[in-house]
């Protein structure tokens, strides 16, 4: 078999960024997934599963309410490796055209307190994993680190 494409990505050179992961054509419709990679691959601890899964509800809340582009986010969800994220999105996008909006979410994640959304029995089939404190932490340090000095590197993935 193939290799999928994100196997085919050169982890050992990746550094936390904003990439382009694919391009997929559904009719005439393009979808763009990006890789929101926090942690850099095989250098890094990779996140818990409990602020993996904070990070994911308040990130897909915040996405699928953001007004000018909720109507365009189809998935926000965590790499199975959980150095990062996938957000897919229809459109055919670049980085550099989503970097304000995963600006915005990480920043909305990082000042979140309170209850976070659906993290509750009825709502979420694991509620009670979840870690609100180091996901504002992870999100600070996304933030800080890699998109509020994103380059062209941090763009475009390694080849």
């Amino acid at each position: 078999m193939k290799k999928i494409a994100s196997f085919t990505v050169n982890h050992l050179d990746l550094l936390p960024g904003i990439y382009v992961s694919r391009k997929d054509y559904v009719g005439n419709e393009v979808l763009t997934t990006f890789d929101l990679r926090m942690t850099a691959p095989n250098k890094e601890p990779v996140m818990n599963t409990a602020e993996v899964h904070t990070i994911e509800h308040l990130g897909a809340t915040y996405l699928r309410n953001e007004e000018a582009y909720k109507d365009r986010i189809i998935y926000f969800g965590p790499m199975g490796c959980r150095t990062g994220f996938y957000l897919i999105m229809s459109g055919d996008l670049e980085s550099k055209d989503v970097l304000p909006l995963v600006t915005d979410t990480f920043e909305f994640i990082r000042d979140f307190s309170g209850e976070v959304p659906g993290a509750s029995p009825r709502d979420c089939g694991n509620y009670l994993d979840m870690n609100l404190p180091m996901a504002n932490y992870l999100a600070k340090r996304y933030l800080d680190q890699t998109l509020y000095q994103i380059t062209e590197e941090t763009l475009t993935y390694p080849q």
